[in-house]
């Protein structure tokens, strides 16, 4: 029997008030973790469900215990008052999962500046932000022998064109997180703290990927393939587990996760759409 999990660690998730990073907050509470959510969604959106207080209610319900924290990640000050009330809550940080994301799979004509400016500060900015800030618990948990890691949901790095070709504003936002995980692998690795990257083969159903014309979510997975698969990560060593790029099935397989139906959408379905970034 394992003896891996993630009982009482706490777990500062951005994005969380659904999709992922809810999947993920809710697998952790499973052990018995305590979860710092940060998301800016507060109030009921018919289009996107899913609020703070929501995600908070699943996470409680799924044995965790949860702080709820409106934060946009793009604000420095928002952001350190996060981590000062999750400090102050649960004595302090062992984990970051950096999963807050904004999209556009916009050529550069149809990407106005604003948008640009959103996905570099979501991105980019918001996960360097979270990282910096979260840093000095990290040290502190790294020191005390908590198992320290930083999780970037983030793709694996590749310079072919074609990943760039028509989005080149969204590609180098998200590989911006992944830069951030190559560098921060190397700069944290003497601290003791990992820090990875992990990526979906296929689309995910998520209520983001809704709004995108076209996408038929029937023929996606669901999120907990990725909660799953972060899992393994987090409660890995975080001596020996850093600098990766993982990809979820990939990841699964290594840790005796073969049959991968329970995350189909459609239960028997083999034809799922691929997601970017992967060759």
């Amino acid at each position: 029997m394992s003896t891996r999990s993630l009982a009482g660690k706490t777990i500062v998730i951005t994005g969380a008030s659904r999709g992922i990073g809810l999947a993920i907050a809710k697998r952790a509470a499973a052990d018995g973790a305590n979860l710092v959510l940060l998301a800016k969604t507060v109030d009921p959106n018919p289009k996107r469900p899913g609020t703070l207080a929501s995600a908070a209610a699943e996470v409680e319900a799924a044995g965790g215990q949860a702080l709820a924290v409106q934060t946009d990640i793009r604000d420095e000050n928002a952001v350190a008052a996060a981590v000062k009330a999750a400090v102050e809550r649960f004595g302090g940080i062992d984990i970051l999962v950096n999963n807050a994301s904004a999209i556009s799979l916009t050529p550069t004509p149809m990407t106005p500046m604003k948008r640009f400016d959103l996905m570099f500060g979501v991105n980019v900015r918001g996960t360097y932000c979270c990282t910096q800030a979260c840093l000095p618990e990290l040290i502190k948990s790294a020191q005390t022998g908590r198992n320290p890691h930083v999780l970037n949901m983030s793709p694996p790095l590749s310079m072919k064109p074609h990943w760039f070709k028509h989005h080149v504003a969204y590609t180098m936002a998200k590989y911006g997180m992944s830069e951030c995980t190559l560098g921060h692998a190397a700069e944290f690795e003497p601290l003791g703290i990992a820090v990875n990257s992990l990526w979906p083969r296929t689309a995910i159903a998520t209520a983001a990927l809704q709004m995108i014309p076209g996408v038929d979510l029937a023929l996606c997975r669901k999120p907990e393939i990725l909660s799953d698969a972060a899992w393994y990560i987090l409660t890995s060593d975080a001596k020996d587990t850093t600098g990766n790029f993982f990809i979820d099935d990939e990841l699964l397989a290594e840790n005796g996760v073969t049959d991968l139906d329970r995350y189909a959408v459609t239960p028997g379905n083999t034809n799922f759409i691929p997601d970017f970034f992967v060759d």
